[in-house]
């Protein structure tokens, strides 16, 4: 048995669909507003990750203009079949629900442009059986689970869109996957919604239509019965059978700072999983995980550590970054000035649901520090750029450099809600600066350092940037380089020399 740490992917990636290809494993998640969206992550031993590429890195496959936030891309999974992966998702935009999958024959992309499937709900996921047909499973509203036979070429349906469960009886009934095993299909999904309640339950039957025998024992995972456990909100499964023949668990849940509060956003966690003599599956400890567990673990193949600075001398973004929806092509330059990366501010903000010069990348860690070296000589009043804690537009912390009353100035903003304010403000240096935070569990310190050392302006406590007191939100906190113009164009940009992440 060999002692592993949950959660394997730690920060915000949600939902997470895994597959086994040969001796290798893949991995996708959800992005909601960011792009590129749906990271593809590898790993060759089930506990090391690293992220190899993105299925969604052209707005002809990704339109997020005007995407509220905690909508956009919703529980993308990926699947293979006879040399081609697919990843099939939703997304959510403009009012409007709509379900489409990409193909590539390297998941590290590119992927092609989508294909469109009409068929309604959220959550699809594909099931390629043994004699060819495809069968496309989702959430179908309140009456449950649908499924349909998907034609992969045309993205048309071959059959009536039927429901094939209801669940048992939990709210939200989501996030299906069909699965062959021993003869049997089973169905496992998602219920009680996303958070305390959170849950995932099971059925099998002789045929993928149904009728589903509801396991006896569900859920199979859960900890709403835990409230005072630093692991909640447990679900949206998937099963997996490592080289060996093991079965595995992969699903998302989220770790608590403190009651009722989490700000990484929801995380990628893993349980071993046995079988019973009723041929039910048994996950983690009766149903339970923990932090730390033992298991019978492949051999290890841990990846080169990521460096803690990247000097921007590349000409495209490591695949780290992130932008806040379609980012503006004027708005974030590589090559401008070689060696840094160069973000000129457009009209929007970080208070608007739009597309500001934004470059950000997760939170994955509670204690970890973080600085850039920027260069910033604002010419106008509303030039702003700096460094930003960002979980959504209206909870989100930020050290900038601004012109105010014709002074060039260092200020701390939080934005919690409706309520704005600056914490701190002084005479900003001349020259470069070096923005920098302190992250800890509980709280941020924020400032610019000294001769190496944080000189702290102000705090933030990380429980305002986070699900419970946005009211909504299935994101986490990013760390963001940003610039804007504050409602105009910016006259000028800010140049970023290098970015540090280095855990505590």
């Amino acid at each position: 048995m060999t002692a592993y740490t949950n959660p394997v992917v730690s920060g915000f990636y949600p939902d997470p669909a895994v597959i086994r290809v040969g001796d290798d494993y893949y991995m996708t998640t959800s992005t909601f507003e960011f792009f590129p969206g749906v990271p593809v992550l590898h790993s060759k031993d089930l506990i090391h990750w690293r992220t190899i590429g993105h299925c969604l890195t052209r707005k002809s496959q990704l339109d997020l203009e005007g995407c509220p936030s905690s909508r956009g891309i919703w529980a993308a999974t990926i699947r293979h079949h006879a040399g081609l992966f697919y990843m099939i998702t939703t997304i959510m935009n403009h009012g409007a629900l709509r379900k489409f999958f990409v193909t590539a024959k390297n998941p590290a992309g590119e992927w092609s442009d989508p294909i469109w499937v009409d068929q309604p709900g959220i959550d699809p996921s594909l099931f390629f059986d043994d004699d060819g047909t495809v069968y496309l499973t989702s959430n179908g509203g309140k009456s449950g689970i649908n499924q349909a036979v998907l034609d992969t070429e045309t993205g048309k349906l071959l059959s009536e869109d039927k429901t094939i469960w209801p669940g048992t009886g939990g709210a939200y009934p989501e996030g299906p996957r069909l699965y062959k095993v021993n003869g049997w299909y089973f169905l496992t999904i998602a219920e009680g919604g996303c958070q305390y309640g959170h849950m995932q339950t099971i059925a099998r039957s002789r045929s993928p239509w149904g009728p589903f025998e509801s396991c006896p024992r569900n859920p199979i995972l859960t900890h709403r019965h835990r409230g005072g456990h630093v692991i909640q909100g447990l679900g949206h499964m998937e099963l997996l059978q490592d080289t060996r023949g093991v079965w595995w668990a992969y699903f998302l849940a989220y770790r608590m700072t403190k009651q009722y509060f989490y700000h990484l956003g929801r995380e990628a966690f893993l349980a071993p999983v046995q079988w019973d003599d009723q041929g039910w599956p048994v996950i983690g400890n009766a149903g339970a995980i923990e932090l730390e567990m033992n298991a019978d673990l492949p051999p290890q193949h841990p990846w080169p550590a990521q460096p803690v600075r990247d000097d921007f001398d590349d000409k495209a973004l490591g695949l780290a970054w992130n932008h806040l929806r379609n980012p503006e092509p004027a708005s974030v330059s590589l090559t401008q000035c070689p060696g840094k990366l160069l973000l000129l501010g457009n009209a929007a903000t970080l208070n608007d649901i739009a597309a500001p010069a934004f470059v950000g990348r997760r939170q994955e860690h509670w204690d970890v520090n973080v600085a850039t070296r920027m260069e910033f000589d604002p010419k106008v009043e509303g030039d702003e750029a700096g460094l930003a804690m960002y979980y959504q537009e209206e909870h989100h912390y930020e050290i900038a450099v601004i012109r105010r009353d014709g002074q060039k100035k260092l200020i701390v903003r939080r934005r919690v809600g409706d309520l704005t304010a600056i914490v701190a403000e002084e005479l900003a240096p001349e020259g470069a600066i070096e923005l920098a935070v302190r992250a800890e569990k509980l709280v941020y310190h924020i400032g610019y350092k000294v001769n190496g050392e944080l000189r702290e302006l102000a705090t933030g406590r990380t429980q305002h940037l986070s699900c419970e007191a946005a009211a909504v939100g299935f994101t986490g906190v990013y760390f963001a380089m940003y610039a804007t113009g504050n409602g105009k164009p910016a006259s000028v940009p800010a140049l970023f020399d290098w970015f540090d992440y280095d855990p505590a």
